[in-house]
């Protein structure tokens, strides 16, 4: 188990898309709009949806959901229309 933990952590530094939450229903609808995005724009990318706070503290964000594109933060505390998602995906992938 301790290893399956930890390859999972090495997955999502790999990651490009991130969604940092504990899974409430705005975290879970940012993911789900996010992967929508994702999909509308043909662009094949995996969102991972980390909901470990020890994980989402070592971003210094102090609320959530948070939408990471390269490690930079596109949103916090906030879940955005679509229409202003896709813009902010299409601007930086």
């Amino acid at each position: 188990m301790f290893f399956r933990k930890k390859e999972e952590n090495n997955e999502n530094k790999n990651t490009r898309i991130k969604v940092l939450g504990s899974g409430c229903s705005k975290c879970n609808e940012l993911e789900k709009n996010t992967k929508e995005v994702l999909k509308d724009l043909n662009i094949d990318e995996e969102v991972a949806h980390i909901k470990d706070f020890k994980e989402i503290m070592k971003y210094g964000v102090m609320t959530t959901p948070v939408l990471l594109v390269d490690e930079k933060i596109l949103v916090s505390g906030r879940v955005p229309n679509i229409k202003e998602l896709k813009e902010l995906i299409q601007e930086n992938i």
